[in-house]
């Protein structure tokens, strides 16, 4: 059964581990979060909780968004994600989930929004190569050719230049440095998708090596 945790990324930094070796982390505040509804599968057609993360002003939300957090004894939230295959007897409405669910050492997989970079070319966008750079060259950083005579067009998938970043991203089996349950924060080597205060979703891996 997986876990799961709401959070928001707070920033980079850096930990010494027993060897001495600096180790890069990014640093999580992750929840606490409140269950606003259980799913169960002879009802929605499949098992999961609907978590909700940072607090939203009431006058900010319209009147579904107050009821269902009423519901669970809580204010609306800005951030609400679904966990799914999780444990559904460990959970309840109103329930408050806290990061020491996670572990020192465990693998998490994280899901988060990448930072949007607006309209690029090919060469920033897919990593394509440059052309020469000396005189009398007409390809420079150009998408080169589009493809065959034949066809008199350009097939899809082709790749070119256009608007990059702002998408979905998950990053898998990231290890967890520390947890500091106190200040609910989550340490995890590595770098993770999304700007500094953005909302990312943490669950346990899928794929633990």
């Amino acid at each position: 059964m997986r876990k799961g945790i709401l959070g928001k990324k707070l920033g980079m930094t850096q930990v010494f581990n027993e060897e001495g070796e600096a180790v890069p982390v990014t640093v999580i505040e992750a929840g606490p979060c409140v269950v606003l509804q259980v799913k169960r599968e002879e009802h929605e057609g499949y098992n999961a909780i609907q978590l909700g993360f940072d607090d939203q002003k009431e006058h900010r939300a319209n009147k579904p968004m107050l009821g269902h957090a009423k519901k669970a004894g809580t204010a609306p939230k800005r951030y609400i994600r679904e966990i799914r295959d999780v444990n559904l007897d460990d959970y309840e409405v109103g329930k408050e989930v806290k990061v020491d669910i996670f572990a020192k050492g465990e693998k998490v997989d994280i899901v988060g929004t990448s930072k949007g970079k607006g309209f690029a070319g090919s060469i920033k966008r897919h990593k394509q190569r440059r052309g020469p750079m000396s005189h009398g060259s007409h390809y420079h950083r150009g998408p080169g050719s589009l493809g065959a005579i034949d066809p008199m067009r350009v097939f899809k998938g082709r790749k070119l230049p256009g608007r990059m970043g702002g998408e979905r991203v998950t990053i898998q089996n990231l290890e967890v440095v520390d947890v500091d349950a106190d200040r609910n924060l989550l340490l995890v080597k590595g770098a993770i998708p999304g700007t500094k205060n953005s909302y990312i979703t943490i669950k346990s891996a899928v794929k633990s090596r």
